[in-house]
């Protein structure tokens, strides 16, 4: 479990909570932060000006990609690139068709897969572009999800404004009794703090979270595209090797120096 994420959830909630608080009410002050009608215009608003915008598939997958943000990635760049050095020195010892059965002992099917496609003679130009189709695709599949938490956030505060706007309406319209004033006022802007909470709490948060699991693993799979067709290509894997560590952060690259590295020349 993502660790990160859950604790950033509970501290946002929990600082909130205490700035309420701490005032002269102390925690009855809470009923004050609470209206349904607030609630309902600004979270109904906003989750059916996303629904509108979205195909009703695309909006429950983008529901519940919510749970993906609590989830640690299995992505490890170092790991994947030892499997493809161990892979060339495979192909280099025994020929590219002794990948065939080093594949069976691989966990990631696109890693698979283009093993596959070079055990089977593909050309080059096609293996390239059969994983890149692939990699595309899944990039899009992502890229939905993150589109419906930043459409969201975008809609929250608006919807929030939206509310604000309605309970000042009614506030003025109200003006001859002056002991209603304040309360009014109060819940208009309650509005605007659902609104305003829903974006930088959740949503904003959430998307952020997605596009970098998204970006890491994009980048993982360009990795075994570019070591793949190495292999296939015959190169050193020696050269594999320092061609894919340029993908690496100076700290993973000491990581794999430290560890020693597995081409065998």
């Amino acid at each position: 479990m993502d660790i990160a994420s859950l604790v950033g959830i509970i501290l946002c909630i929990v600082l909130v909570f205490i700035s309420i608080v701490t005032g002269d009410k102390g925690i009855p002050a809470i009923i004050d932060f609470l209206d349904f009608k607030s609630a309902l215009i600004t979270f109904g608003g906003a989750f059916s000006c996303v629904l509108m915008s979205h195909s009703l598939s695309d909006y429950i997958a983008g529901l519940k990609s919510i749970s993906l943000i609590f989830k640690v990635p299995q992505v490890n760049t170092p790991d994947v690139i030892r499997k493809i050095i161990e892979l060339s020195n495979v192909a280099r010892k025994e020929g590219l068709l002794s990948l065939e059965e080093a594949s069976a002992e691989l966990d990631d099917p696109f890693l698979k897969k283009g093993v596959l496609l070079i055990v089977d003679g593909t050309d080059p130009e096609l293996v390239r572009g059969i994983m890149e189709t692939e990699l595309t695709s899944v990039d899009n599949r992502h890229r939905k999800k993150i589109a419906f938490w930043e459409d969201l956030g975008a809609m929250g505060p608006a919807w929030g404004m939206i509310g604000t706007l309605v309970g000042l309406i009614n506030m003025l319209q109200q003006m001859d009794d002056p002991s209603s004033i304040g309360p009014s006022m109060a819940i208009a802007l309650i509005t605007t703090l659902y609104g305003s909470m829903l974006a930088n709490w959740i949503c904003i948060p959430t998307a952020g979270k997605l596009k970098a699991n998204n970006e890491e693993e994009m980048t993982v799979k360009e990795i075994m595209i570019e070591g793949l067709l190495s292999i296939q290509a015959g190169e050193n894997p020696r050269v594999i090797e320092e061609k894919l560590k340029s993908f690496l952060t100076p700290a993973e690259k000491a990581s794999m120096e430290q560890e020693g590295g597995e081409a065998d020349g």
